[in-house]
């Protein structure tokens, strides 16, 4: 089992930029794909980014194209999501995956990171 902690969530004006981080920790020589999702008050979770631990991809959901980065720092067995030109529906806790497979159905998941942009 791979253990994450999400950090960076907080109050942005919209427009602006922020930087999320998860590190991960346990077994981590097992991870294969790691990913950013999100959920918004009412609605269900969804997919924002995603990188292949070896460094293959990434690819992201239509609504962070252009906007948003996802990179990761394998000597830190961290993975991070920069976000900029923050709009308030990008209002969301943001939760950190770990997958050992192609896929994030049985994926490893953060207690997430809280994120509000006031408009």
């Amino acid at each position: 089992q791979v253990q994450l902690v999400e950090s960076g969530g907080r109050l942005v004006q919209a427009g602006g930029s922020l930087r999320l981080s998860c590190a991960a920790s346990g077994r981590t020589f097992s991870i294969s794909r790691m990913g950013w999702f999100r959920q918004a008050p009412g609605k269900e979770r969804e997919f924002v980014a995603a990188i292949w631990w070896n460094g293959r991809g990434p690819n992201y959901a239509d609504s962070a194209k252009g906007r948003f980065t996802i990179s990761r720092d394998n000597a830190r067995n961290t993975v991070y999501l920069q976000m900029s030109s923050l709009k308030a529906e990008d209002t969301a806790v943001y939760y950190c995956a770990a997958s050992t497979t192609t896929t994030f159905e049985r994926a490893d998941w953060g207690q997430g990171t809280q994120v509000t942009v006031s408009s």
